[in-house]
């Protein structure tokens, strides 16, 4: 049963207690205990089932008195790829800031995939996920109209970013965002515990140091399905866009690999090679790097390499994923290896650069990458950026 002290923990009044926190937490009990008795998301622990109620009556919350939240998440969607929600279509039906079947059906694998580490890549569509999100939206439909507003959720309204008077206002807003909000933590999960285990939170001292490197993700890393750092975030919800983009005047210099790069590829900034003395005979005959030497020793032991160019950032180099690749030019490409592997690296962090996978996915790629358990291309060729966005975060965002 989820306590109240857990629950308060993600709201925007925490730590006070609000006159309608006992309403929600006792819905929240209740989607529980309707998915104990009708057996619904057997494959999860209870403790995932408990976490992915309380996302999803935050959902809830928001738009019940449309707090702003959920609809910069639908308007984002639609300005990036020309649709509602991700995976799931949406018809003549769906009103933006009410309850909809297929916002449940969203929250609900959001909130278990990102939260449970077992089942962290698991299809959409998956009969499990919709049976149990369609049962919850049942129960959510039958008290929506008779729902209390939530004290305290409307504390986006009537912001604005550059008054003075507002700046405590956002700073709160920003960091609960961040931190306890039901669309940005199931995605921080993570990060956060990658953060935690750098740790001893036993020591004073270690707890310290942990509190201030989550002040510095606040500030340094994006969060939430769409991975987008605080700042955006903000200025999505309170002015409705994206904040202003600075522009660089500095004219950069060709990097000193790119013309030597290219010249021996014939012009790709793309190359693939097979195993480690392959890829340091390229680094002495096209590179000019010194003969006679093993560059880049610590790579002995790893094989499928693909090294790309980039005019100003220069070179990077990405390990045993050349086989999931289906370049034209490139050799190593093995379809069998791609069905088993592709989708790591639209899901598996540090597997596949970011300037490299966005350049393999626009150019259709990564074809054979799909859902565990599922033969749907499209569904990840259709929503391949959100994909990456939602599971790497930082590591498809960041520069």
């Amino acid at each position: 049963m989820i306590s109240m002290q857990q629950f308060i923990l993600r709201q925007p009044a925490a730590p006070e207690e609000t006159s309608t926190d006992r309403y929600y937490l006792d819905l929240s009990n209740h989607l529980v205990k309707v998915a104990t008795e009708r057996h619904l998301f057997p494959s999860y622990p209870e403790k995932v089932v408990e976490r992915g109620a309380m996302a999803l009556i935050g959902y809830y919350q928001d738009v019940i008195c449309d707090a702003g939240i959920w609809r910069t998440f639908i308007t984002e969607n639609r300005c990036l790829y020309g649709r509602t929600l991700p995976f799931y279509d949406t018809d003549s039906s769906y009103q933006d800031v009410e309850l909809n079947k297929e916002d449940v059906r969203f929250m609900v694998w959001y909130a278990f995939s990102m939260t449970y580490e077992e089942l962290r890549v698991r299809n959409p569509l998956d009969d499990e996920l919709i049976y149990g999100a369609d049962e919850w939206w049942s129960e959510l439909e039958k008290v929506y109209d008779d729902s209390p507003m939530p004290v305290d959720y409307r504390m986006t309204h009537e912001l604005e970013i550059h008054a003075e008077e507002d700046r405590e206002a956002l700073l709160k807003l920003g960091n609960w965002l961040f931190m306890h909000c039901y669309l940005m933590t199931p995605a921080f999960s993570l990060t956060l515990s990658e953060m935690a285990w750098r740790f001893d939170l036993s020591k004073e001292e270690q707890l310290i140091e942990f509190q201030k490197a989550l002040e510095k993700a606040i500030s340094e890393e994006p969060t939430g399905p769409l991975a987008l750092y605080t700042g955006e975030w903000l200025y999505l919800i309170v002015e409705g866009k994206m904040p202003p983009q600075k522009r660089s005047k500095e004219e950069k210099e060709e990097h000193k690999y790119y013309k030597a790069f290219t010249a021996a590829t014939g012009g790709s900034e793309i190359k693939f090679l097979g195993d480690y003395e392959e890829m340091n005979c390229f680094f002495i005959d096209a590179l000019g790097w010194a003969e006679g030497e093993e560059h880049l020793p610590q790579m002995k032991k790893e094989h499928d390499f693909i090294l790309m160019v980039d005019r100003e950032k220069g070179m990077l180099l990405a390990k045993n994923i050349a086989r999931c690749i289906a370049a034209p030019e490139n050799p190593l490409y093995d379809k069998e290896y791609a069905k088993a592997h592709a989708m790591e690296l639209l899901t598996v962090r540090g597997c596949c650069p970011a300037d490299l996978l966005h350049i393999v996915c626009r150019n259709g790629w990564l074809p054979d990458a799909v859902f565990p358990g599922s033969d749907d291309h499209r569904l990840v060729a259709d929503n391949y950026d959100f994909i990456a966005r939602c599971y790497l975060q930082l590591y498809y965002r960041g520069d």
